[in-house]
């Protein structure tokens, strides 16, 4: 039976049409827009977690001595340099101290020129005071005048007051001479305590005013680091909690540690709470003022519970959750969550139980109606 030449045609496009359509369709059903979602599953596990705090902080002192004048001068010598260790009392160095030793001298010449004028009044007064005795008695005896004992007796009341003046101004010398030599003293720039010299904020010949530091010391032993920690993950946050310190400098080489206390105020513009970390032993050797740290607070383990690992967490219309898999249905789970470790494993309160399977990696976004397969991995993706 001979087919006419337009069905034959036909019959030919109709042979090539279909297979590729059915090839079309397998594709798109297979690895196109509606192909399964590759997904790797994961079993929700009841375990205890041991939660830690994570933050960052910089190196600090509890104490910095800044020694400088009390009075505005130029600096005569300084004798220690940064990085040297001074003891308690040691002189660091002096402020230069113009006409003060001479206004000493002048006033310790000032101070005998007293004592001397103190010596003379005394005399005067101890021969107006026997005169006026003697005159008393020979009033006794009629052999002298009342008039005669009055003029002793205003001699001695003129030399008891010389005395007494002269006792004042030797008194007020001596406190003049003491201030000075105080004065003379606050030129020596000496280190209060033990500690490490960390800055020469002015070199000899530079002029200071009062109260400028000349001289900044630290106590190695007060090194601490000022923490910050994130206020939504800071719960559980106290004092004597241990820790790991992490200088920049030093990566790989945590320092042992503990939460020395919590401060009370808080830091509003960053939402952070602030803590005081010291060292379990000093760092040798030690680490500069300000130097970057990574903080890690090991809190109390919390008793068993459903644990998933946070990679599968998933947000769907504002909700924290993960998708669940049961009986080859795909469904999203709302989840109120607990708290979490550093390897990535949080306790769930509300929303799983022990054993059911949640995606953890998917190639792509998941909705409810999205059709899947399990993979072990995930080609070119999250294992």
């Amino acid at each position: 039976m001979k087919f006419p030449q337009l069905q034959r045609r036909t019959l030919a496009l109709v042979a090539v049409i279909v297979p590729l359509a059915l090839l079309f369709v397998y594709v798109v059903l297979r690895s196109g827009p509606l192909a399964p979602v590759a997904v790797t599953l994961g079993t929700v596990q009841s375990r205890a977690v041991a939660p830690a705090l994570s933050g960052i902080g910089t190196v600090q002192v509890r104490y910095i001595h800044k020694i400088g004048p009390t009075v505005a001068g130029r600096v005569r010598r300084l004798d220690v340099h940064v990085g040297d260790m001074v003891r308690a009392g040691q002189e660091l160095g002096e402020m230069d101290p113009v006409d003060l030793d001479e206004r000493i001298r002048a006033q310790q010449a000032a101070i005998k020129s007293a004592e001397a004028a103190l010596r003379q009044a005394e005399a005067r007064q101890g021969y107006a005071q026997s005169q006026a005795q003697r005159y008393e008695q020979l009033v006794a005896v009629r052999v002298t005048s009342e008039e005669s004992l009055a003029t002793r007796q205003q001699e001695l009341a003129v030399a008891d007051a010389a005395l007494a003046a002269a006792r004042e101004d030797a008194s007020r010398l001596r406190s003049d001479l003491q201030a000075l030599r105080a004065q003379r003293g606050n030129l020596r720039l000496v280190a209060p305590v033990a500690g490490l010299v960390a800055a020469r904020d002015a070199d000899p010949g530079t002029t200071v005013v009062a109260g400028q530091a000349v001289v900044r010391i630290i106590d190695p032993a007060s090194l601490w680091v000022d923490a910050r920690f994130d206020q939504i993950s800071a719960q559980g946050l106290a004092a004597d909690l241990p820790a790991e310190v992490v200088l920049r400098s030093r990566q790989g080489q945590p320092l042992a540690a503990r939460v020395l206390r919590t401060e009370p105020l808080a830091d509003a513009v960053t939402e952070e709470l602030l803590a005081k970390i010291v060292f379990d032993a000093l760092p040798r050797p030690l680490p500069p003022i300000g130097e970057l740290a990574e903080i890690t607070v090991r809190l109390p383990a919390l008793p068993e519970a459903p644990t998933i690992p946070n990679a599968a967490l998933r947000t769907v219309a504002g909700q924290r959750g993960v998708w669940r898999l049961k009986d080859g249905e795909l469904a999203f789970a709302p989840l109120r969550l607990g708290r979490a470790d550093l390897e990535g494993q949080v306790q769930v309160q509300e929303g799983l139980a022990a054993g059911e399977a949640i995606v953890v990696y998917s190639e792509k976004t998941l909705g409810p109606k999205s059709r899947v397969h399990v993979v072990e991995r995930i080609a070119g993706g999250a294992p």
